[in-house]
């Protein structure tokens, strides 16, 4: 007479034997040393913005239906790039700062070259209304006075051309004086859309990572910016600057902290002094992703500090090389542009008051 099993003993051996499968699927992929393998190539685009829509308030996630809608007016305007019907169309607000860009003027970026990603990003499974997420208004915080004041002193010597020499009539040296008095961003010196942290923008949004025992790269697309960490390492003396800060980074179990200070005084980020502190989280997510959390403190310029999140997508594409034509072409065209006003301005002011007429 042959034993029978039990058909609830059947069912505890398949799931057994499912469960090294089932933990597999959810595994992330390791280096040598165990630690998570953060080495790839991604994709930062977002359409979700770095601040958020007033509309939402303190309504931290978007509901799929926005999140389509949102979507499907980016394919809508991502098919209709190769049109030339209407060149001034503008673009659905996208990118990390939320602008939009395809003025088609003179001299500007056109809709063409807008790549700022097809999706809205999603932790968790759950939309998101912006990438900042505290303060709960999803907003960068009021700033202080100083940094108003510091902030004023920018537009002050920042207008847009209006085809005069308007800097004349300002006490002290002048925006367009020489190349150093140009912004890093226009010399090609640092990316505009940051470094330490890093944000989406309206294009080259993609992020290599290369790891090592020792250090983590970091290459961001936009102007080439290479960071380099160093892992369980020690900051430098505050008197040593660095234009992408000083960063050094340790792992706390599966996510790799990241914290950098010491940064150059000229390569401050959305109006930070070279005394903030900037600290990223990168955690390995089991389809290949990263969720990329980053912390702002600067009390010279905010009273608070200030977070955001949102994932990089692992890409199987290639980066390639960010060649910045406007600090190697358009920085001689800006300068010569400046002189040639200036010697407007200055001849119609002699004229004006008959200076040079030989009386």
């Amino acid at each position: 007479m042959k034993a029978r099993v039990p058909a609830a003993l059947f069912a505890i051996l398949a799931l057994l034997l499912a469960a090294p499968a089932l933990t597999a699927q959810g595994e992330i992929k390791r280096a040598a040393n165990g630690k998570p393998d953060l080495t790839g190539t991604f994709d930062a685009g977002t359409l979700t913005p770095l601040q958020r829509p007033e509309k939402y308030g303190d309504n931290l996630y978007l509901s799929p239906e926005d999140a389509a809608k949102i979507e499907a007016d980016a394919a809508e305007y991502a098919a209709s790039r190769h049109q030339v019907s209407d060149p001034n169309r503008k673009p659905p607000p996208v990118g990390g700062d939320g602008t939009s860009g395809g003025a088609g003027n003179v001299g500007g970026y056109n809709r063409f070259w807008v790549e700022a990603g097809t999706e809205a990003f999603a932790v968790d499974g759950k939309f998101r209304t912006s990438i900042i997420f505290d303060p709960p208004n999803g907003r960068m915080p009021e700033m202080t006075e100083a940094g108003k004041a510091r902030a004023a002193e920018r537009r002050r010597l920042r207008r847009p051309n209006d085809g005069s020499a308007w800097w004349l009539d300002i006490d002290g040296h002048g925006p367009y004086d020489g190349p150093e008095t140009l912004p890093v961003t226009e010399r090609c010196i640092v990316g505009f859309t940051g470094a330490t942290p890093t944000f989406p923008s309206l294009y080259n949004n993609f992020k290599r990572v290369v790891q090592t025992e020792d250090h983590i790269m970091i290459l961001i697309e936009m102007v080439h910016d290479a960071r380099i960490v160093r892992l369980n390492a020690e900051h430098p003396s505050p008197e040593e600057r660095k234009w992408l800060g000083h960063s050094v980074g340790w792992w706390e179990g599966d996510t790799l902290v990241i914290d950098s200070r010491n940064f150059h005084p000229k390569a401050v980020l959305r109006g930070a002094t070279q005394e903030s502190h900037v600290t990223e989280r990168l955690t390995l997510q089991p389809n290949g992703d990263i969720l990329y959390r980053f912390t702002i403190e600067d009390p010279a310029t905010w009273d608070v500090p200030w977070s955001g999140e949102y994932i990089w997508k692992r890409s199987p594409v290639d980066v390639y090389e960010y060649a910045c034509h406007e600090g190697n072409y358009s920085m001689g065209g800006t300068l010569r542009g400046a002189r040639v006003l200036e010697a407007d301005a200055l001849a119609a002011k002699a004229a004006s008051t008959g200076a040079g007429s030989g009386d």
